[in-house]
């Protein structure tokens, strides 16, 4: 017999599943401020109104529908939520999944009578994959007071298009009176896959950035021009990829270039220039200053091989996160079949920014069969999405108690 937690989850999936969802790929285009973003920023505002959630927003798009107390005074709010937006051809769960489960949870607590002593939110903040602005966690970072708006405003798309023109702007008190965060996200990975369990509940992120990497040379003809002449770009290019690749596996950290856009980008033409993207992720700080360090030196040695120049810049960077042990211990203990495993992630998320931002912090992963994410592969089973909703429940219904 289905549950009806299992009834209401799939009614919400079923709204979003077709938005923003490419024919081709069957891959999600879900970038900030396109209409398929807004479209489910909408949808999720009447399904908080529905729910008589008051709704708050801010001048950046976040957005969170809080459970009050009914009366009386209340201590300060407990927050979960995700986001909306999508990588590029991203996949179904990456976001949504921590959103709907969200509102699947308020259900469930209310259906069982619960009364909080605490206000409960569900947000969804802006921009935290950072694909159409390239800053990841955009939103929660000004939410948080992370970032500047003087600074984000000049953040411009790959059309040149400004986010300073695409919203308001200022500032937020999304977050004011907030005492705790707890965001559910699918895996991305294989650790509880490999454990055999549904649910793992994580203790710190990996520290990661993005660093561009702007190659020149000199444009020639791709059919009268010598090997011996050329000043090729796309080669320092090529052995930079390859020494990012050897540099990472020899130090089991992460290096991926990911981007790259090449001027003229003519069949026929030795290319001018190559901006490329590095992502890198590493277990340590000085383990990420390291590798960032050694591809950059052995993308510079290539480069005067080659008579190319390189300038590499750093637009982000996130340090490591540590989330509130205490309380990840609190929330994997004394569990049917067990106390959920803590494990660590090596992808970003607003929990992080958040944790450090000074909010105590926790996050719950729900199992994730393919270990694929930022890909149409993504995937949960229904079975693993209900029992995140019912962990999810048991989280917030011991903080608001």
């Amino acid at each position: 017999m289905r549950s009806t937690v299992a009834d209401d989850f799939e009614r919400m999936w079923g709204d979003l599943l077709p938005v923003g969802r490419s024919a081709a790929s069957g891959g999600y285009f879900r970038q900030p401020f396109t209409t398929p973003e807004v479209e489910l920023r909408s949808w999720f505002v009447e399904q908080c109104e529905a729910r008589g959630l008051r709704v708050e927003t801010d001048a950046f798009g976040n957005v969170v529908g809080w459970w009050d107390v009914p009366s009386g005074p209340s201590g300060p709010g407990v927050l979960t939520g995700s986001h909306l937006d999508s990588v590029l051809d991203g996949g179904a769960y990456d976001g949504p999944l921590g959103v709907v489960s969200a509102l699947a949870a308020v259900d469930v607590l209310r259906s069982r009578g619960f009364v909080p002593a605490r206000p409960i939110g569900v947000s969804v903040f802006v921009e935290e994959e950072g694909s159409r602005f390239g800053l990841a966690c955009l939103g929660s970072r000004l939410a948080a007071g992370a970032l500047a708006w003087d600074s984000a405003r000049s953040l411009t798309d790959r059309d040149g298009v400004a986010l300073g023109d695409v919203v308001a702007g200022g500032s937020s008190s999304l977050l004011d009176g907030v005492a705790t965060f707890v965001e559910l996200h699918v895996e991305q990975g294989r650790d509880l896959v490999d454990r055999g369990v549904a649910i793992g509940v994580g203790s710190e992120i990996w520290p990661h950035g993005r660093y561009r990497f702007d190659l020149t040379g000199a444009a020639n003809h791709a059919g009268t021009t010598r090997m011996e002449d050329r000043v090729d770009p796309m080669l320092t290019y090529a052995f930079a990829v390859l020494g990012a690749n050897k540099q990472a596996r020899l130090a089991s950290q992460r290096a991926t270039f990911g981007r790259v856009e090449v001027t003229p980008n003519g069949t026929n033409a030795v290319p001018s220039r190559v901006t490329a993207w590095l992502d890198a992720r590493a277990s340590s700080e000085a383990a990420l200053d390291s590798l960032v360090d050694g591809i950059t030196a052995q993308a510079r040695d290539r480069a005067e091989r080659d008579g190319t120049d390189l300038s590499v810049t750093a637009e982000s960077v996130s340090g490591a996160v540590a989330f509130d042990p205490a309380l990840a211990a609190r929330l994997a203990a004394d569990h049917e079949g067990g106390d959920w495993p803590v494990i660590p992630t090596a992808a970003g998320h607003d929990a992080g920014i958040l944790s450090a931002a000074g909010i105590p912090t926790a996050m719950l992963f729900v199992r994730n069969p393919t270990g694929v994410s930022h890909s149409p592969a993504e995937y949960a089973e229904m079975d693993d999405c209900v029992a995140g909703v019912n962990a999810l429940a048991a989280v917030l219904k011991d903080l608001a108690k």
